[in-house]
C-alpha cells in the first residue's frame, strides 16, 4: 500500500511540471538518487518490500510490495512516468512487465539480463572483445579443480560486497569454498586469480540517445571485497586513464546501458587494464561525485533515464576522497561520534539512515575535496574515525 496517510498524497501525471520517477528499491542508493531528483522538480514513487529503508526520510511516496511480484511491478508503472532501479537483483523476467505496459525501464530487462548473471555479463564483454580474466562455468569441485588454482569462486547472481565470492588458494580450499557458496543448490562460475597491483573504478552514465558522461578513474582500497576508501583521481599515467573511459564506453554499449553505472577494473603491473564486473546501477565509488563533481553520478542518472541532457563529470577541485563509514557489529543504525566528526573542516558526512548496523555494512561515508588526493583522504579519514555504528564490546 501507498506509505501515505491520507489518500496517495499523488497528482495526476498529466498535472506535473516534472515527470515523476520510479524507484525500485529503497536503501541508500535510493535515497541518494531520490534526492537529486528531487532538486529537479520531480516527484518519487519507490517501491520496498518493508515500510523501514533508508529513503523513507525522504518526501517520497511509497508502495510496499515484492519486486519479484508482477501485479507490484505493474502498480509501480502506473503510476510513474519512467521506472529505473537502485540494485541489479531485481529477475529480468519480472522486469519485462513494466515494459510490456509501455513503460520505460532504464536499465532494459535486455540490459539486466545480461548483467544481473555475472557469468553471461563476463560471456557478451569477452565476445565484444573486452579484455576479462579468464573465467568458466563449474558445476562441481572437480570442475574447479580443473580449471586451475588459484582462483576465485563466485555465485553467477545476487553476490556484492564480497558476499558471494570465496577464495580458492589450493586444493584444501575447494571444500571450504563449494560449501560456503552452497555449491550444491547455487549457480557458480570461477575465475583466475588476478595479480592486480591496483584496483580502479570508473563511473559512467549513458543516456537514451546515446550521450556518455565519462567521469574521472578513480582509485580504490578493499577489504575482504568491500571498498573502505577511493581517492580521484587515481594516481596512473594519462594512458590509463583514457583506455578504461574507453572501455567504458564500448561496455555500455555492449549491454545497450541506460543511466548510470559502475565499473570496476584491475590494473596489471603493464598497466593492463582487465574488466572485474560492472553493475547496472549508481555505485558507491562514485559517491564522492556529489561534493566533487559539477553533476554527480545520482543526477546524472535521473537526467539520463529520463531523457534529459547529461551534465558535465568533470571535477570542481583538484582532487577528491571517501571513506565509507562500515558497522562495527550488531547493534542499532544511530552514530556514535557525529559532533567530533562534523567538527573537522572540509569533511562531508553522509549517513545513510539504516535502523541497524551489521558488522562490514555501509551505514554511510565521508567526503572531502583538496589540492592532492592524499590531502583530501586525509581530511576525510579524520572525520570517519570519530564515527562508528553498532555496539562496540
Amino acid at each position: 500500500m501507498l506509505r501515505d496517510e491520507v489518500g496517495s498524497g499523488l497528482r495526476p501525471l498529466s498535472d506535473l511540471p516534472a515527470p515523476r520517477l520510479g524507484i525500485i528499491g529503497g536503501g541508500q542508493l535510493a535515497k541518494m538518487t531520490a534526492s537529486a531528483a528531487s532538486e529537479l522538480g520531480c516527484e518519487v514513487v519507490i517501491l520496498e518490500r518493508a515500510a523501514d529503508f533508508p529513503a523513507q526520510s525522504l518526501d517520497t511516496h511509497t508502495i510496499i510490495g515484492d519486486w519479484d511480484r508482477p501485479e507490484d511491478l505493474a502498480r509501480l508503472a502506473g503510476l510513474v512516468d519512467v521506472v529505473t532501479l537502485e540494485n541489479e537483483f531485481i529477475p529480468s523476467e519480472a522486469l519485462l512487465t513494466i515494459e510490456r505496459l509501455g513503460k520505460p525501464l532504464w536499465p532494459s530487462a535486455r540490459t539486466m539480463s545480461i548483467v544481473q548473471d555475472k557469468l553471461e555479463q563476463k560471456r557478451a564483454f569477452e565476445a565484444a572483445g573486452l579484455p576479462v580474466v579468464r573465467f568458466a562455468a563449474v558445476d562441481s569441485i572437480d570442475s574447479i579443480r580443473a580449471f586451475g588454482l588459484p582462483a576465485v569462486l563466485k555465485r553467477r547472481r545476487n553476490g556484492y560486497d564480497g558476499k558471494g565470492n570465496a577464495s580458492v588458494g589450493s586444493a584444501a580450499d575447494l571444500v571450504g569454498a563449494w560449501a560456503r557458496l552452497d555449491g550444491d543448490h547455487q549457480s557458480l562460475y570461477v575465475e583466475e586469480f588476478c595479480p592486480f597491483v591496483r584496483e580502479v573504478a570508473i563511473i559512467v552514465t549513458r543516456s537514451q540517445r546515446g550521450e556518455v558522461a565519462v567521469y574521472p578513474l578513480v582509485e580504490t582500497v578493499n577489504h575482504h571485497h568491500i571498498c573502505h576508501e577511493v581517492t580521484v583521481p587515481a594516481a596512473v599515467a594519462p594512458s590509463v586513464a583514457e583506455a578504461a573511459a574507453d572501455l567504458a564506453r564500448r561496455a555500455l554499449e555492449t549491454i545497450g546501458g541506460v543511466g548510470t553505472f559502475g565499473m570496476e577494473f584491475f590494473l596489471l603491473a603493464d598497466n593492463k587494464l582487465l574488466i572485474n564486473e560492472i553493475a547496472p546501477r549508481v555505485h558507491n565509488t562514485g559517491h564522492y561525485t556529489i561534493e566533487a563533481s559539477h553533476c554527480s553520478q545520482f543526477e546524472n542518472h535521473v537526467r539520463a533515464v529520463l531523457g534529459w541532457p547529461l551534465g558535465s563529470p568533470e571535477l570542481v577541485a583538484k582532487a577528491a576522497a571517501m571513506v565509507n563509514l562500515l558497522g562495527e557489529a550488531d547493534g542499532k543504525g544511530a552514530p556514535h561520534g557525529m559532533k567530533d566528526a562534523l567538527a573537522v573542516p572540509g569533511a562531508h558526512v553522509h549517513v545513510y539512515g539504516k535502523t541497524r548496523s551489521a558488522k562490514g555494512r555501509k551505514m554511510g561515508h565521508v567526503t572531502a575535496l583538496g589540492s592532492t588526493p592524499a590531502e583530501a583522504l586525509a581530511t576525510a579519514r579524520a572525520a570517519a574515525r570519530h564515527i562508528r555504528f553498532g555496539d562496540r564490546t
